[in-house]
């Protein structure tokens, strides 16, 4: 993993751009947290220097986001980095598979299409659509969370204990169910779920914190209650918000900060 850009927030916060193989990434650490150094230049193969830390290593949450391009969720990220920051924690994110500047998926695309021409007719999506959109992507980009995650634990500023948050919710169930460093989910129930994953689902037993939109028009309700039911850990809580899928209340992110609050701290 290398650093390729640095800048410093109003609000004190470091954000700093990096490059984990072909993977971009970007780190968002407290004023609290950590020291400023030089990263090097974008495009630059020389790695960055190791940031000094002047206080304890900040608790480490992962944002998940869904398969549109850092880019395009940069204003979204951004804010729930600051957010979380408030709080003592820093956060990470990486480019999924075939988002971005990465190489197109030719198979998603296709899934992509068959998705949106099923909704548009207003006809059901089958199983077959939600596994060739979902079941891939959760396999190719598990392994590379895996890896930022090793990566961002190596430096000095970050510690554990780590979190992941939003995203695609499959992306985080194998996450829980694959990966001891994550203690604890807060996962958006805003996308697709193939029936495989409900057998993994039974295998989560980390606590969980799962925001629900009652009126999403791109996610069944009743298949993300049934998911809901099917998590296997003693500690799960739903919180359940009228509205569309972009329609979640500014206050549904203090319940998920006092949620990592009580696990990460």
């Amino acid at each position: 993993m290398r650093f390729v850009s640095e800048r410093r927030l109003d609000d004190g916060v470091l954000e700093r751009e990096f490059i984990l193989g072909e993977i971009p990434g970007i780190l968002w650490t407290p004023g609290s947290a950590s020291t400023s150094g030089s990263a090097s230049g974008s495009g630059s193969s020389a790695p960055a220097p190791a940031l000094a830390s002047a206080f304890a290593p900040a608790p480490l949450i992962l944002l998940g986001h869904p398969p549109l391009g850092l880019r395009k969720m940069y204003p979204r990220l951004v804010d729930r980095a600051r957010y979380s920051a408030t709080e003592g924690f820093a956060t990470a994110t990486i480019e999924l598979p075939g988002s971005g500047d990465r190489p197109r998926r030719p198979a998603a695309e296709q899934a992509r299409a068959d998705l949106r021409r099923a909704m548009e007719a207003g006809e059901p999506v089958t199983d077959e659509i939600a596994d060739a959109l979902v079941l891939p992507l959760v396999d190719e980009a598990v392994p590379e969370w895996q890896a930022a995650l090793a990566a961002l634990l190596t430096l000095p500023e970050i510690g554990g204990p780590v979190g992941y948050s939003g995203g695609v919710i499959s992306i985080g169930i194998r996450l829980a169910v694959v990966e001891p460093r994550i203690v604890a989910a807060g996962l958006f129930a805003g996308s697709l779920v193939p029936r495989a994953m409900f057998e993994e689902a039974r295998q989560v037993t980390i606590p969980l914190h799962v925001l629900l939109q009652w009126d999403d028009e791109r996610n069944d309700r009743q298949a993300a209650l049934d998911l809901f039911d099917a998590f296997g850990s003693r500690e799960k809580t739903l919180h359940a918000n009228m509205g569309g899928h972009t329609g979640v209340p500014r206050f549904a992110g203090d319940d998920a900060v006092r949620f990592f609050g009580r696990h990460l701290k």
